[in-house]
């Protein structure tokens, strides 16, 4: 079957369905909107391999969207069809970037056969890509930020993509472990190959343990055939382990075995296979502790941990904080009406502790879109708690005692669960973590 992603952008509904049909018989996964600023929101979401744009739409014409999926997803092959017939018209918009300009009332095997040759282009781009990338290694990164702390991470993280040693992540939930993760495969010698992730504390043992290593044929019930699991389909490339302190102590021998030797066992089978994969392990505990503790075995730990990276908190971010806000508010707003943080809000907002870090942020950012009324985004927008918001001088409180950090997230966690009646599964997510971070906050402060 064909995994391509093709959205279809035209104002004639009647011929989006008709051709979506064909296209879906052709064993392709079709999107479709009905005006161009429904398609530059659908390209913001989703990377697509093709896209077939009409030009005169009602809001936001064709040629704009063009523009926008050249700029911002020049991966995406556009296909041009359009009632106009105009030459000058097909040459502007094959200069500003289309793949190919087809007129209206065309034959569905002849844009088949343009469809397939714009993939085929695609493919080779990427190859190429692939190719200067190895040559060059000066890969761009994602991480949005400009303060000290995180350009200085940001350059360890670029030393040690060089090498090929096993990498920890470690730093509070919501900080970009995971895109730290990615920044260090981009930039590693296994760029060509895969990055496949997979969150420790998301399953029971056995599942887990048939996700890492897969499974043979009659293995248990429901077997019915084998499997490979995550190190064979990560092979030459990069094996994500996040929260990997959640992982049991029945399987910690098992992960500790494939770092040593590369071998492993699928379960139910007999045979040791091998895989060549660099791992990276995030967490946001203390695993020197957790291995005193006995919950988290030394050995595996020293193997993980070659290399540690610690992700600085946001609060100790400076003006990251109104930044990575501006990025937000720029990747989630509409098209045409931008909106920006008023001068109270970006006071209160550099103010706050952020015990949910970047990930609350966002969560911030996207609901005070939703609830915001006017062109700016103002403090009663934010509904950030008072409890975990800085004195006016941003650290001391009234006696010029400085806050301590487990105060700030102690208050926060109690306003907040008070606020939502104790409802944690509604609480951890208002605080951007996981039920079970959640929960085991509420043992450490013994909130009640």
């Amino acid at each position: 079957m064909n995994t391509a992603k093709i959205l279809i952008s035209d104002d004639d509904q009647t011929l989006c369905y008709l051709l979506k049909e064909e296209l879906v018989s052709e064993g392709y996964q079709v999107d479709i909107v009905f005006d161009g600023k429904y398609a530059i929101e659908n390209l913001k979401k989703k990377n697509y391999d093709v896209l077939l744009l009409d030009l005169e739409m009602t809001e936001v014409h064709g040629e704009e969207v063009l523009v926008y999926a050249n700029e911002h997803n020049p991966s995406t092959k556009v296909i041009i069809l359009t009632a106009k017939t105009d030459i000058r018209t097909a040459i502007d918009c094959i200069k500003r970037g289309a793949y190919d300009f087809i007129p209206k009332p065309y034959e569905f095997g002849q844009l088949l056969v343009v469809i397939e040759r714009a993939l085929e282009h695609k493919n080779l781009q990427i190859k190429n890509a692939i190719l200067a990338n190895k040559l060059s290694k000066n890969v761009p990164h994602s991480i949005v930020g400009e303060s000290r702390t995180i350009r200085e991470v940001i350059g360890l993280a670029e030393r040690a993509a060089k090498s090929d040693s096993n990498i920890l992540l470690e730093g509070e939930t919501g900080t970009g472990k995971e895109l730290f993760a990615e920044f260090i495969h981009k930039n590693s010698n296994r760029d060509s190959k895969p990055l496949v992730a997979i969150n420790c504390a998301s399953l029971p043992d056995q599942l887990m343990e048939s996700e890492l290593f897969g499974y043979e044929k009659g293995a248990f019930t429901d077997a019915k055939t084998s499997k490979q699991g995550l190190v064979e389909i990560a092979n030459g490339g990069t094996l994500f382990l996040d929260e990997i302190g959640e992982l049991s102590l029945t399987l910690q021998p098992k992960l500790l075995r494939f770092l040593e030797k590369g071998e492993f066992r699928r379960v139910g089978g007999v045979t040791n296979l091998t895989s060549n994969v660099r791992v990276i392990g995030a967490t946001n505990k203390n695993l020197m502790e957790e291995a005193e503790n006995k919950t988290f075995r030394r050995d595996l730990l020293f193997r993980l941990n070659v290399i540690t990276l610690t992700i600085p908190p946001l609060r100790e971010r400076g003006k990251d904080v109104i930044l990575l806000s501006n990025y937000f508010l720029q990747k989630n707003s509409p098209v045409k009406s931008v909106k920006t943080l008023s001068a109270d809000a970006e006071v209160t907002m550099t103010n706050y502790s952020w015990p949910g870090n970047v990930r609350e942020l966002a969560h911030t950012i996207e609901r005070a879109l939703i609830f915001s009324d006017s062109s700016e985004i103002k403090v009663k927008d934010l509904n950030l708690p008072q409890s975990s918001m800085a004195s006016h001088n941003g650290v001391y409180d009234a006696d010029g005692e400085v806050y301590s950090l487990d105060l700030i997230e102690l208050s926060h966690i109690k306003k907040v669960l008070d606020e939502f009646n104790w409802n944690r599964e509604v609480t951890a997510k208002a605080l951007g973590i996981a039920q079970k971070t959640l929960y085991s906050k509420i043992k450490k402060y013994n909130l009640k």
